[in-house]
Formats: C-alpha cells, sequence, structure tokens
C-alpha cells in the first residue's frame, strides 16, 4: 500500500481500540479511509466506541466478528500487543493484507524527523531524558510513543522542524514495514516477552526493524557493551554512534575511567564525547547525575549520544543531566520509615531489570518481588541475590521459582505471600513483611522482575498500591 496516498476511500480495519487504535482510527478516518474498528471487549468497557461513531467510525465491541477480514480490505491496523496467532490476524496474513501497527502510519502522516528508542529496559527513562536534552538545546522535542501518547495523536500536528522523540517496543516494531526513524537507538537486549514472539530470533530480528530502512544521513546509536547490539552493527547503514561504560571508544558516548569488574567507586569518573576528530568533550561526572544506578549511567549515555546526534549543543546537556529525576515506577524513591528507605521499581518486568536494580545500592536490601510467569528461570539473579540481599518477600504465579533461586543465594529470611482474592491485600501484606525484615539502613526494593497481569491490570497499579502501602507503614 502506497502510504498515504492511498487512504482516500481504502477499507481499513482497526483491531483493538486503547489509546493508540482510538488514534490510528481518527488519523485514518481524516485521511479519508473507511474505517472498522473492532475490539474483543464488551460494549460497556469500550468508552471509546461512542466518540469514534460520532465522527462517522463503525465500532464493533465484543469480539472480532466473522468476516470482518477480507479481500476488500487494504490494511489492517492491529494493537500492538494483539498476537499474531489471533484470527483476524492471521486471517489478514493469509490474504496477503498488509498488516502494520500504529507506528507504521504515524511515520507515513507526519513531516517531522523521528527519533525512535527500544530496548528490553530502559526505554521509558532514556526517551524522557532526551525529550529534557532537547528541550534544554531548543531543538522542539515532542515525546510520544509506547510512553503514553500514541503517535498518531501528534504526528500531522507536528512540523519538520520538531522532532518526535519515540519509546518503541518490540511488539510496535514487529509490525512496521516502510518506519524509518532519522536517529535510532538500540538499548539492550534481555530475554524477555518469549511468550509473545515465540523465540529470540524473531524478538531480536522485531528490534532491528529499527534500523532497516535507515539511510547513510540518518544516526544509529547502539549499546557498545551488549553483544547483540554488537551483531546488529552490521545492519546500520548510517553512521554509527555507540555508548559504553567498560571502554573507551573512538566515537561515541563513554564513562571515563571505564566501569571494569572490581573497580572501586570513582567520584571523578567522567561522561565523556569524543568526536570524529578524535577530540574529547568532558560532559559530567557520573557523581552529579540525576538518578541512581549503573544502568541509568548506561541511559545517560544513550541519551546523550541521541541529543548530540540531533544537534544538541554539548554545553547545554549537563544540567538536565543533573537535574533529571527519573520517572514513576523505575527506581522511584518512595519514603523513608523508621530508617529504611522504600523503593518502587514495578517497571522492572524481566529478571535483567531487576539484576541491573539491585546493583544500585550498596546498602542491605529487603527485595519484593514475583508476578507473571513466563517460563523464567530466574538463575540470572544469583549472583545479585548471594552479595547484597538480606531477605525477600514473593509473590504471585513465580514466588516459588524465586524462592528456590532465594534459597540456592543462602537467603535465610524468605517470605512467600499465598495469592488471595484480592491482589492488591497481598501487595500490602508484602509491604508490611518487608517492612518487619528491614532495619535502619535498609534498603526495601519493590522490583519484580515479573510482568504484573496475574494479579494486576498493570506495572503502574503495582507501583501505585506499593507506594500507598508503605505511605500507611
Amino acid at each position: 500500500m502506497n502510504h498515504p496516498h492511498t487512504y482516500q476511500d481504502q477499507q481499513v480495519v482497526v483491531l483493538g481500540l486503547a489509546k493508540s487504535g482510538v488514534q490510528v482510527a481518527k488519523a485514518l478516518h481524516r485521511a479519508g479511509a473507511i474505517v472498522t474498528a473492532s475490539d474483543m471487549k464488551e460494549r460497556e468497557q469500550c468508552p471509546e466506541a461512542s466518540e469514534l461513531e460520532a465522527l462517522g467510525i463503525s465500532v464493533l465491541c465484543g469480539g472480532h466478528p466473522e468476516g470482518l477480514i477480507n479481500s476488500d480490505i487494504q490494511l489492517v491496523v492491529k494493537n500492538p500487543g494483539i498476537p499474531y496467532t489471533a484470527p483476524p490476524v492471521q486471517q489478514a496474513l493469509e490474504l496477503g493484507i498488509e498488516l502494520v501497527t500504529e507506528v507504521e502510519v504515524a511515520y507515513h502522516l507526519t513531516k517531522a524527523p523521528i527519533i525512535g528508542i527500544t530496548g528490553s529496559n530502559g526505554k521509558t527513562t532514556t526517551t524522557t531524558w532526551v525529550g529534557k536534552l532537547l528541550e534544554a538545546s531548543g531543538l522542539k522535542p515532542v515525546v510520544a510513543g509506547n510512553i503514553g501518547t500514541p503517535m498518531c495523536e501528534i504526528a500531522e500536528e507536528v512540523t519538520s522542524d520538531q522532532w518526535i522523540v519515540a519509546e518503541l517496543s518490540s511488539f510496535q516494531l514487529k509490525g512496521t514495514t516502510d518506519f524509518r526513524p532519522t536517529i535510532a537507538c538500540l538499548l539492550n537486549v534481555a530475554e524477555t516477552h518469549l511468550d509473545y514472539h515465540g523465540s529470540m530470533e524473531d524478538y531480536v530480528t522485531s528490534k532491528a526493524r529499527l534500523f532497516q530502512n535507515q539511510r547513510d544521513t540518518d544516526a544509529a546509536v547502539l549499546n557498545w557493551d551488549d553483544p547483540v547490539c554488537r551483531e546488529l552493527i552490521t545492519h546500520v547503514r548510517g553512521r554509527l554512534l555507540p555508548f559504553s561504560r567498560s571502554e573507551q571508544l573512538q566515537e561515541g558516548v563513554f564513562v571515563n575511567p571505564p566501569y571494569v569488574d572490581g573497580a572501586e567507586d570513582d567520584l571523578e569518573r567522567k561522561v565523556v564525547y569524543r568526536d570524529s576528530t578524535g577530540q574529547e568533550h568532558n560532559i559530567i561526572k557520573v557523581s552529579e547525575l540525576g538518578i541512581p544506578g549503573v544502568f541509568n549511567v548506561e541511559n545517560a549515555l544513550a541519551a546523550c549520544a541521541i541529543a548530540i546526534a540531533a544537534g544538541a549543543r554539548l554545553e547545554a546537556l549537563s544540567e538536565p543531566l543533573a537535574s533529571f529525576r527519573g520517572v514513576e515506577h523505575r527506581l522511584e524513591f518512595v519514603a523513608e520509615k523508621n530508617g529504611a528507605v522504600y523503593y518502587n521499581n514495578s517497571k522492572a518486568t524481566n529478571s535483567k531489570a531487576t539484576l541491573m536494580s539491585l546493583t544500585s545500592f550498596h546498602q542491605p536490601v529487603v527485595l519484593v518481588a514475583g508476578g507473571l510467569d513466563r517460563g523464567s528461570d530466574y538463575m540470572e539473579l544469583l549472583p545479585a541475590l548471594q552479595e547484597g540481599v538480606k531477605g525477600v518477600v514473593l509473590l504471585g504465579e513465580t514466588r516459588e521459582k524465586l524462592a528456590s533461586v532465594a534459597k540456592l543465594a543462602g537467603i535465610e529470611r524468605i517470605e512467600i505471600v499465598d495469592n488471595g482474592e484480592d491482589a492488591a491485600s497481598v501487595l500490602v501484606t508484602a509491604v508490611n513483611r518487608a517492612a518487619s525484615l528491614a532495619t535502619e539502613g535498609d534498603v526495601v526494593l519493590l522490583s519484580p522482575a515479573c510482568a504484573s497481569w496475574d494479579m494486576f491490570q498493570s506495572y503502574e497499579e503495582r507501583g501505585r498500591i506499593f507506594k500507598e502501602a508503605v505511605h500507611k507503614l
């Protein structure tokens, strides 16, 4: 399909409402398409339906009816979370109908250059940070994508002298064909979402779509320390601008002196940019970054590299790097209670994210973890559990798996909270038990290593309940 010139009078099906479905349906309708939006939820659970119908968009609730996908349909736009095994998705593929996500449509509708940021961990923090770095240089960013604002909501309004800074998931990228970001960033790759992708190969291939249409005038920002990212260098056609916390690069953004195993903290360690001529520019001391954790150093390096590729002024980078205090549910400070400090890291939905958060603290940690079982064995957590965790409180489907790893780590204080009908009460109980294990100087950390959907609607809901429980201690 020749986007967007052939949208006029073409029949398009949008599968799944939610935020992105509603916005892409509206955008396609404005472009002249004949749009039908369909959702599995019942009508009373689709408050957006009336708004779309008032515009003249057909809305079907309560399931995707037989015959919805047929040979007269020119384009199917699916919600990123709908699996490719879903019947209407399979029907579209069998009929050879173009099947995309909302990101693809937004790309064709906008005049603005796009910064696409993806990775298994750190996407939201890095995307938000990039927005602040560009603002400091007067580059007029608009932050969108998986971070909360669908790209189609702002695609037509953003002008060519602005930047769309987009957080992108593997689910979104898997449904792209022509999508081409001017600056593409891959932060890291960890084993996650295999229940959706079916294999690591498909997951990595979906991430790599970020680079597939780039040209030599574009830029690619890659984590030099991540072996999967380095393997994808062969996919890069534009300017490569890597970042590293463990190696001084010939060109790129890195930490000096580097982080090496066994090295002590160095308060003079700096974030450095080495340009194409070999000249080095000191940007900020690592100790002055606004949010803690070695993994946030990586996010800062990536954000700097992206901002530099976009034309940000080097002298404007240090202030937003220092003043940014992070994003809700990402290693978020909650409160101090009885001498222990509490952090909400509910966004840690895989073991690597939890591993990274555990390495952020030198104090003893009481870890609250557990959630949806996606088949991981969580052995990746073993070294961090052995080194700094004094106790664990476990809940959700994975509580017994995580308890086994905690026992291997030699942790004596292991609390298992049985599931109840009320998920909120289970988490409140977990917080109370964690508080009973913590003493002055300890950190109580919610970092589940699992998705939330076995008990909660979202990681945000899980994080909010955790914070409310902490404040009530």
